[in-house]
């Protein structure tokens, strides 16, 4: 049984239509990226997840239990964490302050979070309004796994980043997969999509429109679907 299974999901923002019949399953312990133009409907499919959007059709089912009309804050408790894009750090308090607001019992102490993240070691005692982008995302990430989720959601991971800050979350990001948690990240950066994930999922205009292993996939594959370019079979 998958982990996540989202079913023939819909949502709508107004007149919007902005994911359209998406299935979509997470194996427990997988890596799975989403990719796709700006406007794809990727952010909307995951905060749906996590709970900030309410669906008008289809379902969401997590560790086989359905959860679509489920509070996010309940979500939480159930183990799905979501790393919004933009980050929303408590910008007054510090970086311990901002992993410790989240702290629920696990696997993932402030001690942890700071060695998967060694950019944040000397940063600790700084308060989040003083950091830097790839610092605050790091902050960012590492909150969300102060709750301990089963299933981390990623949205937008290198968005305005530097590419030395990427490569520091990236490689911070290839810990936290290694110990176990099962990831679904939002990423613009093909090659960044295609070199952490073990599947890639390909939105357009609110649809899946290809997927696949990232062994199996060719880069010029996904790049015609992420542009909607000659015909291509979810």
């Amino acid at each position: 049984m998958s982990l996540l299974d989202v079913r023939e999901l819909d949502v709508r923002h107004g007149l919007l239509h902005a994911v359209r019949g998406v299935s979509v399953a997470v194996e427990g312990g997988g890596t799975v990226a989403l990719v796709g133009a700006n406007g794809a409907g990727k952010s909307t499919l995951l905060r749906t997840i996590a709970g900030g959007h309410r669906p008008s059709h289809g379902s969401i089912f997590f560790d086989g239990v359905d959860v679509t009309r489920v509070p996010a804050h309940k979500r939480v408790g159930l183990g799905i964490g979501l790393v919004p894009e933009g980050r929303h750090l408590f910008l007054s308090l510090t970086v311990e302050e901002n992993l410790r607001v989240a702290a629920r019992p696990g696997y993932w102490t402030v001690e942890r979070v700071l060695d998967a993240f060694p950019l944040l070691a000397d940063r600790r005692r700084s308060r989040a309004v003083n950091l830097s982008g790839g610092e605050r995302q790091a902050t960012a990430i590492g909150r969300t796994l102060m709750a301990n989720p089963r299933l981390l959601l990623l949205d937008e991971v290198s968005l305005g980043l530097a590419p030395v800050a990427v490569d520091d979350v990236y490689r911070s990001l290839q810990t936290v997969i290694e110990q176990g948690t099962t990831v679904l990240l939002v990423e613009q950066d093909l090659g960044r999509a295609m070199g952490i994930a073990q599947r890639v999922i390909c939105m357009l205009e609110g649809r899946l429109v290809l997927e696949g292993t990232a062994d199996e996939l060719t880069r010029e594959r996904v790049t015609e679907a992420y542009f909607g370019l000659g015909r291509v079979v979810a």
